[in-house]
């Protein structure tokens, strides 16, 4: 046995035809997602150019520690009295440590302000975003 279809007589163009649809400006959004890859390629601009100063400065820091422990064992193997070695190895560790602290200071405030710029760039084109998704809607025709 057939059943009948319930919707046979029902009218889905009546039934649609309250919906409004709203219409999208295509060229905003278009304008707006190609402002979102240029803000993404300036911050990554940026993180990129500053990892690379970071990492020059490790590498600098990393030359002048060598040379510094170098200087130091020479002076460690020249003749004097083990009372005085002892003192003056004490003294060498303290400046090392107060040197690898600041050092690493140093590395810290470079990459949080490298952060905090990179934040301020995303963050600014977020909130104009939001400020342009509010234009992409046009209302609809009646």
């Amino acid at each position: 046995m057939a059943t009948a279809n319930p919707f046979a007589g029902f009218d889905f163009s009546k039934f649609t035809g309250d919906f409004k649809v709203p219409a999208f400006d295509v060229e905003k959004v278009v304008a707006a997602q190609t402002k979102n890859v240029e803000t993404l390629a300036s911050a990554n601009k940026l993180a990129a150019e500053s990892a690379q100063e970071i990492f020059q400065r490790q590498t600098a820091i990393a030359r002048e520690s060598a040379e510094e422990f170098t200087a130091a064992f020479q002076e460690m193997l020249a003749a004097g009295e083990p009372k005085d070695k002892m003192a003056r190895q004490a003294e060498l560790t303290r400046e090392g440590i107060e040197r690898g602290v600041a050092n690493f200071k140093e590395l810290a405030a470079a990459a949080t302000k490298t952060n905090k710029q990179v934040f301020d760039i995303l963050n600014k084109r977020f909130v104009e975003s939001l400020n342009e998704a509010q234009s992409f809607v046009n209302p609809a025709k009646k």
